[in-house]
């Protein structure tokens, strides 16, 4: 059984916290999140933490309570500190640049690759074979992450395409003759 829900959330100076009957919302330096609360999850605000207890003793309320004590934890970080995935390219041609609120990929296929960022997630290229993801929504910066590595992802036999920066791929042995 998890134990998650069991951890009050620390709430760090600089962050505010405002909780509603159905939704709370979190607003620091980065910016704002909001979450609607589920109807078996309680939340209590006190003084510099947020606690989280299932409303009834179900395997479902039990579950939501940790889960919802981990998005919350996770919002909490974001608007103090943000969330960045870095995304390698391996490959000869193999290039990305950013561009205001669109990537441009060079990625071995007939066409360059323009993918359009969503609001709230910026990107940047410190190289011309690096990508950096970042934003204040963990769960966002990880979709965005995703579907860009999902354009080519890295095979196993010369290590070519998009892989995370803390991503290891196993090779493959060649055929022999």
């Amino acid at each position: 059984m998890s134990r998650v829900a069991n951890n009050p959330v620390s709430v760090p100076s600089g962050v505010e916290v405002k909780l509603d009957d159905k939704s709370l919302s979190v607003k620091g330096g980065m910016g704002t999140l909001d979450l609607s609360i589920h109807s078996l999850v309680e939340v209590n605000l006190g003084d510099g933490e947020i606690t989280f207890a299932a409303r009834n003793s179900s395997k479902e309320s039990r579950a939501l309570s940790g889960t919802f004590r981990s998005l919350v934890n996770n919002m909490v970080v974001g608007v103090e500190k943000g969330f960045e995935k870095k995304l390698l390219l391996n490959g000869v041609g193999y290039r990305a640049k950013a561009a205001g609120n669109s990537l441009n990929l060079t990625l071995g296929f007939s066409h360059p690759v323009d993918y359009v960022l969503p609001e709230g997630v910026t990107a940047e290229t410190p190289s011309q074979t690096e990508v950096v993801i970042k934003g204040i929504d963990k769960q966002l910066v990880g979709q965005v992450a995703a579907e860009i590595r999902a354009f080519r992802p890295p095979e196993p036999y010369k290590g070519k395409g998009v892989r995370y920066a803390d991503e290891y791929v196993r090779r493959k042995e060649a055929k022999k003759k």
